[in-house]
């Protein structure tokens, strides 16, 4: 367990409480804003809440901006009944960074929020100066069986259940036997709780479906990010892992390591899926040994069409090389 310094953890307890809101497309929007200096976007993973970075975002305010938004359908924005697409929450990180003044940011993604990174950067390179990918959904098809059962057609009539106690108390036992046997999944048994417990009511029960059904089914990842990894060439690009997750295998590292140009890949041992809760101190030295030591992208319009039309010529050879890390196109 990471023992935080007496003042950061004072730093953490003010974070908390430090949500602001934006209404933006008629929907509020919640996010942490702190620090001062060049700008980064912190992105959270599916049924969590910017929470998630507690523990990192006081040292990062020290040196940077750091935004941390709840998504749309998380944490304490609104949870209509609307878009959840990957795309549409890389729309949602646009354009709430247009209304904080933010032109160009660092973005860090964790699980699905590696996805809506990727896509951000996919959709908006103008925007976005490096990329920190942690745990990152959109690889290939593996993940946990419970997003699984999560994303079956019938799983609307199941997850009202888990408000009551008795679920609860069920999964809290569950957890525990996991964790008591050492299992990799018992070992981010706390935090997987903790976002069991961020799904209160009915409408962030919807909410975190009709977001895992945009990229998950019961087959598994439906979407990859690969065939447009070449377009990271020239994106300063950390992947981090942990070496026990259970929720997306590290395996998945390799292969989007494989697959773009000039990435750094760092893998914890000993950890699941969940290594800038697990060990804050060594991501923080990581990220920004990174930041420090990449110059950011200065993609131009013309540029990407360049890497658009190189990338297009050379597809054959890159489909061939994409076979071979996985068999990842969706069905």
């Amino acid at each position: 367990m990471i023992r935080f310094p007496t003042q950061l953890r004072a730093a953490r307890l003010e974070t908390l409480d430090d949500r602001q809101y934006r209404t933006i497309h008629g929907y509020r929007r919640a996010f942490i804003k702190a620090g001062s200096g060049p700008a980064v976007l912190l992105i959270h993973g599916i049924g969590d809440s910017a929470d998630s970075w507690l523990d990192i975002i006081p040292a990062l305010a020290r040196d940077y901006t750091v935004i941390a938004p709840d998504l749309l359908g998380h944490g304490q924005s609104d949870k209509p009944r609307a878009d959840y697409s990957i795309a549409a929450y890389a729309n949602a990180m646009r354009d709430l960074l247009a209304v904080l003044d933010v032109e160009r940011v660092t973005v860090v993604g964790h699980s699905l929020g590696g996805g809506v990174a990727m896509q951000f950067a996919y959709q908006f390179p103008e925007r976005c100066e490096r990329i920190c990918l942690i745990s990152t959904g959109g690889v290939a098809h593996e993940v946990t069986p419970l997003l699984r059962f999560a994303s079956a057609p019938n799983a609307d009539l199941v997850l009202p259940l888990i408000g009551t106690p008795t679920a609860r108390l069920l999964g809290r036992l569950t957890f525990g036997v996991l964790r008591a046997l050492n299992t990799n999944l018992g070992l981010d048994a706390h935090h997987l709780m903790r976002v069991f417990d961020a799904l209160p009511d009915a409408s962030a029960r919807l909410a975190f479906v009709r977001t895992l059904r945009a990229a998950v089914d019961w087959k598994g990842q439906a979407i990859t990010m690969l065939d447009r990894c070449y377009l990271t060439q020239g994106m300063p690009t950390l992947l981090v892992w942990g070496a026990r997750d259970a929720v997306i295998p590290v395996a998945h590292a390799h292969k989007a390591h494989g697959a773009m140009p000039g990435s750094q890949l760092e893998v914890f041992p000993d950890v699941g899926h969940f290594p800038h809760k697990d060990d804050p101190e060594r991501f923080i030295r990581l990220f920004q040994a990174f930041y420090a030591g990449a110059e950011p992208n200065t993609y131009s319009a013309e540029d990407w069409r360049a890497v658009l039309r190189r990338g297009a010529i050379a597809a054959p050879v890159a489909e061939r090389r994409l076979q071979a890390l996985s068999p990842l196109r969706s069905v």
